[in-house]
């Protein structure tokens, strides 16, 4: 199920209920991010948001660092940020826009998406992380607002994001200082939900909640991430009024029938995927 052509910098994999695997496969150079990682990432998520056929999505890493972020070399040739001109300043503002577009496609995905990160998760990297809705880690797992340290402010969605999970003073003082969060810190702060002594223990366990999503009504699931993102972001008289909305165009009597029946024979439910999804452009 790997876009056309296969990616360099990821492999995916999708087992048959619905489980999607998304490796960084690029070891060798810690998983850092340049043009082609972000192309590709951009497709995939595209991809499995289409589809609809992933009911939950884990996210894991290859070698010491889950990744060390933004290959500095980037800065360097690839991307051109010119602080010359007003037009070039404005020119940085549309290019990071597309770059965090990126990310937000992955919290946007129509499955929920289980991040499993060993090693150093820096830079860039806490950007992305942060767009999942669970996180496990390794003990040895740090996270690095690595910005600060190569004088500039995070600009991919960390000082956004990262103050909806963890306290707003520790997101300062990780923000200002660049220091590592360490996983034992980061679980007492909410930001991981378990941390594991091995990374084979890590995936295994980012695998099976992933198994246990994909169980469930994949409608039923969408309409749970639906509804916690809105309230994240919104008061609870809003969020209580766009959940009257919602429940009222996904209930399934079918759905509650089927899931008490699989309860009760001790079975697997069966259930209806989500809809593949179509481009209005490519109508007609």
């Amino acid at each position: 199920m790997s876009p056309s052509p296969s990616p360099t910098c990821f492999s995916l994999s999708q087992t048959p209920d619905g489980v999607a695997h998304l490796v960084l496969s690029r070891p060798e150079a810690m998983n850092t991010m340049h043009p082609a990682f972000w192309r590709e990432l951009d497709d995939i998520v595209t991809q499995l948001h289409r589809e609809g056929t992933a009911r939950a999505l884990v996210i894991s890493s290859t070698g010491k660092h889950f990744s060390a972020g933004m290959a500095l070399e980037t800065f360097a040739g690839a991307i051109q940020m010119d602080d010359q001109s007003p037009e070039g300043r404005a020119a940085i503002f549309d290019l990071l826009t597309d770059m965090q577009a990126t990310f937000t496609k992955i919290e946007a995905l129509r499955c929920p998406v289980i991040f499993a990160i060993q090693g150093g998760c820096i830079g860039g990297a806490v950007d992305m992380v942060t767009t999942g809705c669970i996180r496990y880690a390794t003990q040895d797992a740090f996270f690095c607002i690595q910005e600060i340290n190569i004088g500039m402010v995070a600009d991919v969605g960390t000082l956004q994001r990262l103050p909806k999970l963890v306290p707003f003073a520790v997101v300062k003082e990780l923000a200002y200082t660049g220091r590592r969060l360490p996983a034992a810190k980061a679980l007492a702060y909410g930001l991981v939900n378990a941390v594991f002594d091995t990374p084979e223990a890590l995936l295994a366990a980012a695998l099976q909640c992933a198994k246990e999503i994909a169980s469930k009504p994949p409608i039923a699931i969408w309409g749970t991430k639906q509804a916690v993102t809105y309230a994240r972001d919104h008061s609870v008289e809003d969020s209580l009024r766009q959940m009257g909305w919602l429940q009222g165009a996904i209930w399934s009597n079918a759905h509650v029938r089927e899931s008490i029946a699989a309860m009760k024979d001790k079975r697997a439910g069966q259930f209806t995927p989500l809809s593949a999804l179509q481009s209005f452009k490519e109508l007609g």
